[in-house]
């Protein structure tokens, strides 16, 4: 059987994964490796390991590589660290191809580590555009893979035009908006998320309108962090709509963005606010899929938030140059802007549903390449 290994690294990259995942798992052929490292493991981003074994997926290996702190240098040191530890897992588990997801910061390490040992390496959603370290980190695994699974026809030109051979080069759609297709007949709201997830904060009425933030910090704007955090503190806290908001992600400005919303709830009430770290994939879709707009910075609007048709507010720069669907508007951080923003996508209320990132079959296809397409670590500059 071919061993397939994939590395997960964030809360992001497993509701990226799960469904490929789930069909790797399924077949005959294939060998199931999971690999959870850094931030995955982390209390602080809701500990995606243990969602990972609930969800029924063997954990192979843990790698604790993460290393505390909210500036560039600790994204360096967690690299390096990563580097050092996931060299080591993959001469223990021996896989066949090393699958690594999308662009955030610690995938490089699983890139080079695989590519240094000469492991052929699949690379998730390359070619897309977007702003900061993402976007250098996504192209250098891109160079560096050998079976390429991007999500949008743009996506397949940007990575042939940079040279990778097109027989490598798998229009495979976004393996997120599967989840996203699997759950949106579940409306209205299904389940409690105070009762099953907690998180801090009085509980709200979700049976009306009610708003999701998930605003993270910017990694080449780590100064302004907590700066914009307040920002939309501010506007949400004035008008006064129930909200549910996510803990931001582990980047460079990440203490920034949390001191703020600790700050923020020391000073004020916030009745109508409740704070999370992490929900289930499907659940958090779930929710997305029942509220009024998303308000913030994540992928998750641009993506999974296209195929549902939820009004999204997107924040700043940190999806500068993605695609996008008509549901997303994009606003700067200046309160009154983006309060005017956020007023017009609710009254707008749910668009039409956007395939620009897939159909929900990703899983299937993405699995099918990675069991069966040749694998090879030999590759040149292709610009014929």
């Amino acid at each position: 059987m071919r061993k397939v290994c994939v590395v997960i690294t964030a809360r992001a990259s497993y509701s990226r994964i799960k469904t490929v995942l789930l069909h790797l798992d399924r077949r005959n052929d294939v060998e199931l490796q999971v690999v959870v490292a850094a931030s995955a493991l982390a209390d602080r981003a809701g500990r995606v390991s243990e969602v990972i074994k609930r969800d029924g997926f063997h954990v192979s290996e843990e790698v604790s590589s993460l290393v505390e702190g909210d500036t560039a240098l600790q994204m360096v040191q967690t690299t390096g660290l990563g580097l050092i530890e996931i060299g080591s897992v993959f001469k223990r588990l021996n896989p066949d191809v090393v699958v690594t997801i999308a662009d955030r910061y610690e995938t490089i390490a699983t890139a080079i580590a695989a590519s240094y040992l000469r492991i052929p390496l699949a690379h998730i959603q390359g070619g897309e555009v977007t702003g900061n370290i993402d976007e250098k980190v996504r192209h250098a695994v891109s160079k560096l893979a050998d079976l390429h699974l991007v999500s949008t026809l743009k996506s397949q030109q940007n990575v042939i035009s940079m040279g990778e051979d097109p027989k490598r080069v798998f229009l495979t759609e976004c393996p997120s908006i599967d989840l996203a297709k699997n759950i949106e007949h579940r409306m209205p709201l299904d389940f409690s998320p105070f009762e099953k997830y907690g998180g801090v904060g009085q509980q709200i009425d979700l049976s009306e309108k009610y708003l999701v933030v998930m605003q993270h910090p910017v990694t080449s704007e780590t100064d302004f962090a907590r700066t914009h955090a307040a920002n939309t503190l501010a506007v949400i806290s004035r008008m006064d709509i129930p909200t549910m908001w996510f803990w931001p992600n582990v980047d460079a400005g990440a203490d920034g963005t949390s001191k703020e919303i600790r700050r923020f709830r020391e000073l004020n009430e916030a009745s109508k606010i409740h704070f999370f770290k992490n929900m289930s994939p499907e659940d958090f879709l779930v929710l997305i899929n029942n509220c009024s707009a998303l308000i913030g910075n994540s992928s998750v609007g641009i993506r999974e938030s296209s195929y549902l048709g939820i009004p999204v507010v997107n924040i700043g720069t940190r999806q500068l140059g993605r695609e996008y669907a008509e549901n997303v508007l994009h606003c700067g951080y200046e309160p009154d802007d983006l309060e005017v923003a956020i007023r017009s996508q609710m009254t707008h209320g749910r668009y039409e549903s956007s395939h620009l990132y897939g159909s929900g079959n990703a899983g299937y296809l993405i699995s099918e390449v990675l069991a069966t397409a040749e694998l090879t670590t030999d590759k040149k500059l292709n610009f014929q």
